[in-house]
């Protein structure tokens, strides 16, 4: 079985410091990554998979080069942006089904084999073998790319103890002297090509990350919620990326993005049910509802500022924490200035958590 072939790069990148917060998860499984037979014992073969999913609705090719939309900058007034995948339902339960399928059927003809199917469940470095695998290259925003279909695509895996040919990588860089994607990238998550610094990626922020967000990258997240599509979006090979018809993948409710009072005003039990079935849930409601406030920051809606003002006694800090900041931009931007000022000074007499106190009075200019 093969070794993942930047398996030792992983490691450097991890002792950089550059995983954010799943540097816990990934240090722990490091070892285990280095060696498939973790996943699988006895395993010879790695079957990856692609499976497309952008839709009309996100699509690149569908997005007017050079636009805000496709900048990642620009939203309907009052929407928050979310990446193309999170916009149906949670794509591991579809591609979980179609490999428990493939798995029986591989079982049929070889009674006695092992199979096992992953969908990032697991310690396995799937870009690499989806690199060995022919499936595309890794370009300098880190995703494996296919000269066919960009790299708006799922990888899932098959592991098996039957002994199949194995594919030739792709071993040309096809993104030559092209940086468009490392100087799209609001917030500077590119240290260089091909090194990420998951700790500044907007998908990291709004998705891993449910603390309160560095100052000085949120004004970079605009308007984005749960994801990030920025670094795909501006990459070459995505203007022709296929578009999936695949019920799943659909936006819920034909809308793909996310209204930003309502996400502030979600209780607990209603955020579950109004993402179960979701990628979405993972952000969890405090994380959801301090990437509203944060995008209401970036981009203030004044229908939305009674939801905003709500959020200033959300039972986490972390939101009440957002909710400040962002009316504190609504002050800087001279959006309902006065009553801005209003609603934080009425918060700073009641506030005691000292770190929410102290976004309160930043906000207020003292």
């Amino acid at each position: 079985m093969t070794r993942p072939p930047h398996h030792e790069a992983f490691g450097a990148w991890l002792r950089q410091g550059f995983a954010g917060p799943m540097v816990d998860w990934l240090s722990r499984h490091e070892s285990l990554r280095a060696d498939p037979q973790h996943v699988l014992a006895h395993a010879r073969t790695i079957v990856m998979l692609a499976t497309d999913y952008a839709t009309n609705a996100c699509s690149p090719a569908k997005r007017v080069p050079g636009s805000p939309t496709e900048r990642g900058d620009g939203a309907d007034p009052g929407q928050g942006r979310v990446a193309c995948y999170a916009v149906g339902d949670d794509y591991h339960d579809l591609l979980r089904s179609r490999l428990n399928t493939l798995a029986a059927w591989l079982a049929e003809r070889v009674p006695d084999s092992q199979n096992r199917g992953v969908v990032d469940s697991a310690p396995l470095a799937e870009r690499d073998f989806g690199w060995l695998a022919g499936l595309g290259w890794i370009g300098k925003n880190t995703m494996l790319i296919s000269p066919q279909a960009g790299s708006f695509f799922f990888l899932s895996a098959l592991l098996t103890t039957i002994e199949l040919p194995a594919d030739i990588p792709l071993e040309v860089d096809h993104c030559g002297t092209c940086t468009a994607c490392l100087e799209a990238c609001p917030t500077n998550a590119f240290p260089e090509p091909r090194v990420l610094d998951a700790s500044k990626c907007i998908a990291t922020l709004t998705i891993e990350d449910r603390g309160a967000v560095r100052a000085d990258l949120r004004e970079g997240m605009g308007t984005w919620v749960f994801g990030c599509d920025i670094c795909q979006d501006v990459c070459p090979w995505n203007r022709h990326a296929p578009v999936v018809k695949e019920p799943a993948f659909l936006p819920r409710d034909d809308h793909a993005t996310l209204p930003l009072a309502e996400l502030l005003t979600l209780d607990q039990a209603t955020f579950r049910s109004r993402f179960r079935g979701s990628p979405i849930l993972r952000a969890k409601r405090h994380g959801l509802a301090r990437s509203a406030a944060i995008a209401l920051g970036n981009a203030p809606d004044p229908a939305a500022a009674d939801a905003l003002a709500a959020a200033l006694v959300d039972p986490e800090p972390v939101v009440r924490g957002a909710a400040a900041w962002a009316l504190g931009c609504w002050i800087k931007k001279n959006v309902r200035a006065p009553w801005a000022r209003e609603r934080l000074a009425e918060r700073v007499e009641s506030e005691a958590d000292a770190t929410v106190l102290a976004e309160l009075r930043a906000a207020m200019g003292g």
